[in-house]
């Protein structure tokens, strides 16, 4: 019997209630627009359901990816022979005490952020521009223009492999540049408490629309990316040094490094994960080869 075949009797049997869907694009769940057709993708409705089906994953080998906004992640042309659990449904957010929040792993952090500007709490405005999720921007510490969410995450609720369900408190997490232990031990965050401070509404509100202009004016938001494709090196900028080198609006197929942003690779329409390997690796070698500085990228290929 397949690993899926399996799948949807348990699911038959255990998760009734849970949409699943056979054959689905990645294409329709990565911000690249990218991405082939997903053998079974599971949307669970609540957190213990998550909990529940990671596992019975672990316990059944079914060869699991937990997925967000897909707001970073490439996904290979020729689809995905694994158990892909979308995280979209959880996206509950309430208050936890007066400064506090507490929200499921699939709330939009934009939401969040203007959940948080709605209630005059400070903390959260640099994250109202980025396009993930909580549980993906907690996974990787997320940030931009100067705040990190290891700046206000207080604890997790997390799954973790052989453990099942856990809090972690914010020591608990090696939050670092772009990391966090759910990178390293295959955990996945539930949700999360969120410390945030007392705050004016409206100037909260102009900081996070300054901040949105910036991005307009700077980023490539009109055409479909992966976010920034490379982490900050400890020399310098990844987009200064790739503009050095040359190699802005380079492009294979339909990726091309952002004539507006060099720090982006777009999907001018119709790229393909392997147009988008090939551009990375070729900016990396000439970067690499040109400044001595060695990029490594913050999209996650699987």
């Amino acid at each position: 019997m397949t690993w899926y075949d399996d799948f949807d009797a348990a699911v038959r049997e255990r998760f009734p209630d849970m949409e699943v869907l056979s054959g689905e694009p990645m294409a329709r769940h990565t911000t690249f627009r990218i991405g082939g057709p997903a053998r079974r993708l599971a949307r669970p409705r609540s957190p213990e359901e998550l909990a529940a089906l990671l596992t019975a994953a672990e316990e059944r080998g079914w060869p699991a990816l937990v997925v967000g906004n897909g707001s970073n992640l490439l996904a290979p042309d020729d689809g995905l022979d694994r158990l892909v659990v979308h995280t979209g449904r959880l996206e509950d957010i309430a208050p936890d005490g007066p400064l506090g929040l507490h929200a499921q792993a699939g709330a939009s952090l934009a939401r969040l952020a203007s959940f948080a500007q709605r209630r005059s709490l400070t903390g959260l405005e640099f994250a109202h521009g980025i396009p993930g999720s909580l549980g993906g921007g907690v996974r990787m510490n997320a940030g931009a223009y100067g705040g990190e969410l290891c700046q206000v995450v207080a604890a997790v609720q997390a799954w973790l492999p052989g453990q099942g369900v856990r809090r972690l408190e914010a020591g608990e997490l090696d939050f670092r540049y772009r990391h966090s232990v759910f990178m390293d031990n295959g955990g996945v965050v539930l949700s999360a408490w969120l410390a945030l401070a007392p705050g004016d509404g409206a100037a909260i509100r102009e900081r996070m629309e300054e901040l949105g202009r910036r991005r307009r004016e700077k980023q490539p938001l009109e055409l479909p990316s992966g976010g920034s494709t490379f982490k900050r090196p400890a020399e310098g900028y990844a987009a200064a040094l790739i503009e050095q080198c040359g190699l802005k609006g380079l492009s294979v197929g339909g990726a091309q490094v952002s004539a507006k942003h060099a720090g982006f690779v777009v999907n001018t329409g119709g790229a393909t994960c392997a147009d988008v390997r090939e551009l990375v690796g070729l900016v990396q070698r000439r970067v690499l080869e040109e400044t001595g500085v060695r990029l490594e990228t913050e999209i996650e290929i699987v």
